[in-house]
């Protein structure tokens, strides 16, 4: 739940006229709640980004959350030489490609079943929340379980540039891959998943990992406790 004394942010948040620079420049002047506008701005298309790449909602969560505490920390070595967005987005990528190594290495050592096993299950059982059941319809889950099993170089071109909407030079940016390794990718990913998808891919994507109202809200709240606590922290150590 969010706090009473963000109230002033999240009326800021609504206006979209106020630029990242301008965000950022009042955090960095000690204004710590306003913080939530780019979270509100950026929560979906670092979600995606992040799932795409570790698969499942709370292991994405988890990584966009340590995303943005990071982000905070460091908001003063941001020199502004690409897009806020981009510099944050790479954050993510970070994260997630950091948490999929560690995931791997313990799923080595932890004897598991087969992981198909009660996927039926897990997908009927997640998001239950009131949100989640209208989200999670079932071409949605159609949809989000073909894309995961997508290969991993795949599925992140394919969330960013289908799902998300960038441009093929965004994508490249902030997955640190060449223009043209980014259209071979998709359309290797739009090969394997038409067999499947077929027309309803279109009609489909627009609802595939959305990161909205309470799962956005909880975010939000988590992380500017986070915030608050780093500038306390900072400030203590400084005197």
């Amino acid at each position: 739940m969010i706090s009473v004394e963000t109230e002033s942010a999240i009326t800021v948040a609504q206006d979209q006229a106020i630029t990242d620079e301008e965000v950022l420049a009042r955090v960095l002047a000690g204004e710590v709640e306003i913080f939530e506008v780019l979270m509100r701005r950026y929560n979906q298309r670092l979600f995606r980004v992040s799932r795409s790449i570790v698969k499942t909602n709370e292991d994405a969560e988890d990584v966009v959350q340590e995303t943005y505490v990071r982000a905070y920390f460091h908001l003063a070595d941001f020199e502004g030489r690409s897009k806020f967005s981009t510099w944050l987005t790479k954050i993510a990528v970070h994260e997630a490609l950091a948490k999929r190594r560690r995931l791997q290495r313990y799923s080595s050592t932890v004897p598991f079943g087969d992981e198909n096993d009660n996927y039926v299950e897990r997908l009927a059982t997640r998001d239950r929340d009131p949100e989640g059941v209208v989200v999670n319809d079932e071409l949605g889950t159609i949809l989000e379980k073909a894309v995961d099993s997508l290969p991993d170089s795949y599925r992140s071109v394919f969330v960013l540039r289908q799902i998300e909407g960038m441009d093929t030079a965004d994508t490249a940016e902030h997955l640190g891959l060449g223009q043209e390794a980014v259209k071979t990718r998709l359309h290797r990913a739009r090969s394997l998943l038409r067999r499947r998808l077929k027309e309803r891919l279109g009609e489909a994507t627009p609802l595939a990992f959305r990161f909205l109202g309470l799962r956005c809200d909880r975010m939000v709240g988590t992380v500017l406790v986070d915030c608050r606590r780093l500038t306390l922290s900072i400030k203590r150590s400084s005197l």
